[in-house]
């Protein structure tokens, strides 16, 4: 039975979240709210809310987790090229925060396979941007001639990046916002960027899965840790990408 969180309620210790054979593996908790306060207290134990509309809040915790170890990223030829390109071209430019409801809702309406519809409603587009003016959220934006073409949200915490969704108006524009996240987080001593699901495409870019325990572990050393106090986007971070300097 998924305990029912009223909005005092503490989440439930995470290894009892539903498991592997069930039909919900790492469902956790049901209801509560969105606030900040609640959301800062889930992503700092790898807890995270994902539910589609007519749904309650949805609490999970999955196990395995999908990370990317950004000394580990995978930056591949046509990527490199891309980059290369991007950074010559006059009018192109990474913005960190510049419109970050934009951002969301472009990710909210960019198509996902086997899905019909989005997650990311109305509900979780105000608390994200509730949290987004307290500072506890993100965007990290491609931009090319005064336009988004693609980029990226996700949530930081000390020395964790919670990385959430991310869109595309053209080719290789997320993969370029995600480069800039790498890089940005290489430059601010980031160890791991959390993707939450396994999927082939992050695989491929260096993602890989650790254990929940594992995970776990790790939050508890880097989110007490200060984080990043100045979010903009400086080229030099660039060179962080060997080869792309």
């Amino acid at each position: 039975m998924i305990p029912w969180l009223e909005p005092q309620t503490p989440f439930p210790d995470t290894a009892t979240a539903l498991g592997p054979d069930t039909e919900a593996p790492g469902l956790l908790a049901a209801g509560g709210d969105l606030s900040p306060s609640r959301l800062q207290q889930a992503y700092s134990n790898g807890i995270f809310p994902w539910f589609s509309a007519g749904q309650p809040v949805l609490w999970w915790t999955t196990d395995p987790r999908m990370v990317l170890p950004v000394a580990e990223f995978k930056l591949s030829r046509s990527l490199r090229k891309a980059i290369q390109k991007f950074r010559r071209t006059p009018g192109c430019e990474i913005r960190i925060d510049h419109d970050f409801a934009q951002v969301m809702a472009a990710c909210a309406q960019a198509p996902r396979d086997g899905q019909n519809g989005t997650w990311i409603g109305e509900d979780m587009q105000r608390a994200y941007g509730r949290w987004f003016d307290q500072g506890g959220v993100h965007s990290f934006e491609t931009w090319c001639d005064g336009e988004l073409v693609g980029g990226l949200y996700g949530v930081s915490i000390g020395r964790m990046f919670y990385g959430e969704s991310m869109f595309t108006r053209q080719t290789d524009a997320s993969k370029i916002a995600l480069a800039a996240l790498v890089c940005f987080c290489r430059a601010h001593q980031i160890p791991v960027i959390d993707c939450q699901q396994d999927t082939a495409h992050l695989a491929s870019m260096g993602g890989r899965t650790w254990p929940r325990q594992a995970f776990e572990a790790h939050l508890n050393q880097v989110v007490p840790e200060p984080g990043p106090q100045i979010w903009s986007y400086d080229e030099r971070f660039w060179s962080c990408l060997d080869g792309t300097a």
